[in-house]
């Protein structure tokens, strides 16, 4: 195999949005006074089903699709929303989720390795350069959804990044933690796949990957390897 690329997803991959949304919908219960709020792994897999099918309409800036999810929430579970006030704090509670321990020393060995390092991200600029802050580690291209007009899991999100780079598909790795935003499509778009299975879950469905990691460390290995 002969690989130029190693492209991500960020939120669940790079950085930690499982653990970032679910302390933030948790917090919200407590200061609501729900003395047995759900757990947060249950709160925040609802609110990924909501926001993935917002995001199958029409393109609008991430930080809508996030209010309009979270009124949607609120209004499922009874609850008050806090109108722009608090759309703005799930904004800037975004902004501060941490990467994963992995994330930078593995992708630094990946890049002396010789694999360049793309983001493509379901986010918005402004959002990206924070994590970017965190991850504290270059990147040769960032493609979000802001720069396509649309989101993953649509192919054109995918096209799109391959004509940035301007790299044949075979030559990619496209590293996730997520079957229905980005396994599928690049395997549609003709890229190596690589799954980083966190929580050691059974695959969802049949879409065929190349590689299975519990965390990053699989693909500086990889990396070296090549």
């Amino acid at each position: 195999m002969h690989l130029e690329f190693a492209t991500f997803d960020c939120y669940g991959t790079l950085i930690d949005w499982e653990g970032g949304f679910g302390s933030f919908l948790y917090a919200k219960a407590l200061a609501l006074g729900e003395e047995e709020p759900p757990p947060s792994s249950e709160m925040r897999r609802r609110f990924e089903e909501i926001q993935f099918e917002l995001l199958q309409g029409d393109y609008r800036p991430y930080r809508d699709v996030l209010a309009e999810s979270l009124r949607r929430f609120c209004d499922e579970r009874g609850w008050p929303h806090g109108g722009a006030e608090e759309d703005e704090a799930l904004v800037r509670s975004m902004r501060s989720w941490q990467p994963f321990p992995d994330t930078g020393p593995a992708l630094e060995r990946t890049r002396a390795a010789g694999l360049r390092l793309m983001i493509v991200s379901n986010t918005d600029r402004d959002i990206m350069r924070h994590s970017l802050r965190h991850i504290g580690v270059p990147f040769d291209e960032v493609q979000v959804a802001e720069d396509v007009g649309a989101y993953k899991p649509r192919d054109e999100v995918f096209a799109a990044a391959l004509e940035r780079i301007g790299v044949p598909p075979e030559q990619i790795l496209h590293v996730a933690f997520g079957f229905k935003y980005d396994i599928g499509p690049a395997v549609r778009a003709g890229m190596h796949t690589a799954w980083v299975n966190r929580h050691q879950e059974p695959p969802p469905g049949s879409t065929p990957y190349d590689h299975e990691w519990r965390d990053l460390w699989g693909l500086a290995k990889l990396a070296e390897s090549l």
